[in-house]
């Protein structure tokens, strides 16, 4: 799901506050410097201006584009997240025979699996686990520097398990088996783009050459006169800066921001499938979170 959730014009204006306030002071005394009566002989050509612009837009459409990708192939994992869930309590619903030890077993792989996502998007977010993963996890206890990864080795075990109890057919152990292989999968490259930091080089790049250019953008404008001057030597490099921020906010989906992947809001719905699933009244519809906590 995309979630239609506006960003707060404050939470905005507050990435660029600084940047905002170097732009609009520069503006001033580029202003200032054009009428002083030894210095207003300074121009630069508007041609110059205009390729350092070129140059910004080129480098920010390549910034942009990057940055989205990883904020697209991160919600696509989370989609195929909610997808193998389902898929693994149907097939341990469809595997296990009709009785009520097999039925506490299968509410068990629901309660773990439901737990699972909540701890992997907490995980990833580097935030403290919430009330519900805390509990589930003093309840079993249950200790690991990985608590997503510890809990599909429960998973296995629990299989494992079962299977020999129920003398289950190799093929059903070996597709379930297949199903929790890519839940690790899908565990493993949301801790590689976590820990892929996009290059601070880029980043430094970019402001570099949108500095340059608001140095220099304002000595090519005397021609339009004062005030159209000072709008545009505010406004074109601010709008660099934002589409700037902007790729920045995109380029880490796992940060617990406005513009995340929303986890929580995914860990919900496995939630409240995998409960309808298992008709577990244990774990069905409860309020997993309080939303101050963390962004959805």
């Amino acid at each position: 799901m995309l979630l239609n959730k506006p960003i707060s014009l404050s939470y905005f204006i507050n990435l660029i506050k600084y940047d905002a306030l170097i732009i609009v002071l520069y503006s001033g005394i580029a202003m200032v410097v054009r009428h002083h009566k030894y210095l207003h002989s300074i121009s630069i050509p508007l041609p110059v201006a205009a390729i350092i612009g070129t140059l910004i837009s080129l480098l920010l459409a390549f910034r942009i584009s990057q940055s989205y990708e990883r904020w697209w192939e991160a919600r696509i994992i989370w989609g195929g997240i909610v997808n193998e869930s389902r898929t693994l309590i149907r097939q341990v619903k469809q595997f296990l025979p009709a009785d009520p030890m097999a039925k506490t077993h299968m509410i068990d792989f629901a309660e773990r699996q439901i737990i699972w996502a909540f701890a992997l998007g907490e995980s990833l977010r580097k935030l403290p686990f919430s009330q519900k993963v805390t509990t589930y996890l003093n309840k079993h206890e249950l200790q690991s520097n990985n608590i997503p990864n510890l809990l599909l080795d429960k998973h296995s075990e629990q299989w494992q398990y079962v299977s020999s109890q129920y003398n289950l057919d190799p093929n059903k152990q070996v597709q379930l088996d297949s199903t929790l292989v890519r839940l690790t999968d899908a565990m493993g490259k949301c801790e590689r783009i976590k820990s892929t930091v996009f290059p601070k080089s880029y980043s430094v790049l970019i402001r570099f050459i949108i500095y340059v250019f608001l140095t220099v953008f304002p000595f090519g404008l005397e021609e339009v006169g004062d005030i159209p001057e000072i709008i545009l030597s505010i406004l074109i490099p601010l709008l660099f800066i934002m589409i700037e921020q902007t790729s920045v906010l995109m380029q880490d989906p796992f940060e617990n921001r406005p513009t995340d992947t929303p986890v929580t809001t995914i860990a919900q719905t496995i939630e409240i499938n995998l409960s309808e699933m298992t008709s577990s009244v244990m774990i069905q519809k409860q309020s997993p979170v309080d939303s101050s906590y963390y962004i959805l």
